[in-house]
């Protein structure tokens, strides 16, 4: 059905973009500097779950409303900036003693890949990059066009999901090396807060 000529040219350009540092990464490496290496994997799954559920409604065409009509698109965008800022809130709550390592690796894996999913989802940006990158590879001649944007979307969402998951995986690494003390414990809680923060401002100023 796909052309192995357009996966040749897809594949790289998919890469490329998954590793440039985005919104999505500067998310994990926050969940996994907050809550250890799980969450930060768990997050890249969390974000492949939003980014797939962007991808199943930009193939249906539910993503080109979101481009057609300003008002709905700034609903979702402010409900991201919301909830961004409420996990930044959430980031810097807890009290600055310091944690075994075991307890900053335990928890909050399903906190991170629901987190994940949420600010994904309403991150209308994401839908609007989906649809228009990979109607680009599409070709109506070589039969169904949603299962061939469903393939791409897959690909683009699989590189991605590695990639991120890595930088959430060695950034809790860094988590379990500051447990012990709690002056680098409130350090990197900020930091978390800070990176949360900063994905709520971009979320808010970026203009389409």
């Amino acid at each position: 059905m796909i052309d192995p000529a357009q996966l040749l040219i897809f594949i790289p350009a998919a890469l490329a973009l998954n590793m440039t540092p985005g919104s999505d990464m500067l998310f994990c490496l926050g969940q996994g500097l907050k809550s250890g290496p799980r969450a930060g994997v768990a997050a890249s799954l969390g974000v492949a779950t939003g980014s797939f559920v962007h991808s199943l409604l930009a193939a249906f065409g539910l993503a080109a409303l979101l481009a057609a009509y300003p008002f709905a698109f700034e609903i979702v965008r402010w409900a991201g900036v919301s909830y961004l800022v409420w996990l930044a809130i959430q980031a810097v709550r807890s009290r600055n003693a310091p944690l075994s390592a075991a307890q900053v690796g335990s928890g909050g894996v399903f906190a991170a890949w629901r987190d994940g999913t949420i600010v994904n989802l309403f991150n209308p940006k994401v839908a609007i990059f989906i649809l228009a990158f990979v109607p680009q590879f599409v070709d109506p001649s070589r039969g169904s066009t949603i299962l061939q944007f469903l393939i791409f979307g897959a690909i683009l969402n699989v590189g991605g999901t590695v990639i991120n998951g890595v930088v959430g995986g060695f950034s809790g690494g860094i988590g379990r090396t500051l447990a012990s003390s709690a002056k680098l414990m409130a350090v990197y809680r900020w930091l978390t807060c800070c990176i949360f923060l900063g994905l709520a401002a971009k979320l808010a100023f970026d203009r389409r």
